[in-house]
């Protein structure tokens, strides 16, 4: 039998495909073709960058609470002198509410201080001072749920001082006041124990094996 002839070779597919090809492909497969690929990976870049700078909007809130502390020494100032001026003629009992009050205020101060070194540190720029000797011992392990332990846990202080002027001036407080106080006060201890309980387990100790 003679060999039929053999067609002449074909010319080898295109490796590339055509435009619209392509364009099909990533409407299909849910990705960008490649001249708005570039634009849309800027735009995601920019808002990801604002997104990540807006935690300095927080910074002028802090200043504030700065200033708030400022207000507060000067009213201790004040009271200080008040009471240092009319010891001679107020009873025990007077001198003990106003050493209270005075109490009452730096606790006050305290926890304003903590809220804001405590809270730029966690939500706005690290602070640079592990290595500073005048550190105090809280700052060792500031995060969110440490906050928020030691934030209830001056204002039950707080809580504390004011029921303590209550008791002592009870003749004159209303005693739906003080009842009210009693329980604002258990409410601040229930809140503690329960996010102490919390963040024990969200973040449970390290046991040596």
């Amino acid at each position: 039998m003679s060999e039929q002839p053999q067609p002449p070779d074909a010319a080898p597919p295109s490796k590339t495909s055509p435009p619209l090809e392509d364009e099909a492909e990533s409407r299909t497969s849910g990705r960008l073709p490649p001249a708005n690929r570039s634009f849309f990976v800027y735009v995601e870049a920019a808002l990801e960058w604002l997104i990540f700078w807006s935690r300095w909007i927080q910074a002028p809130l802090y200043l504030g609470l700065i200033l708030g502390s400022v207000l507060y020494t000067y009213k201790f100032l004040v009271d200080l002198v008040h009471l240092w001026r009319e010891v001679n003629h107020m009873t025990e009992e007077m001198v003990m509410l106003g050493v209270l009050n005075l109490v009452d205020i730096t606790m006050v101060a305290n926890l304003i201080t903590m809220v804001v070194i405590g809270g730029y540190a966690s939500f706005v720029s690290r602070l640079p001072v592990e290595k500073h000797e005048d550190r105090p011992d809280w700052l060792l392990k500031v995060d969110a749920g440490t906050l928020k332990i030691k934030l209830v846990g001056s204002l039950i202080g707080i809580s504390g001082i004011h029921l303590l002027k209550s008791f002592i001036n009870v003749d004159h407080r209303p005693h739906d006041q003080i009842m009210w106080q009693i329980l604002i006060h258990c409410t601040f201890l229930i809140s503690a124990l329960l996010l102490a309980v919390t963040e024990r387990i969200i973040h449970p100790p390290h046991r040596n094996h």
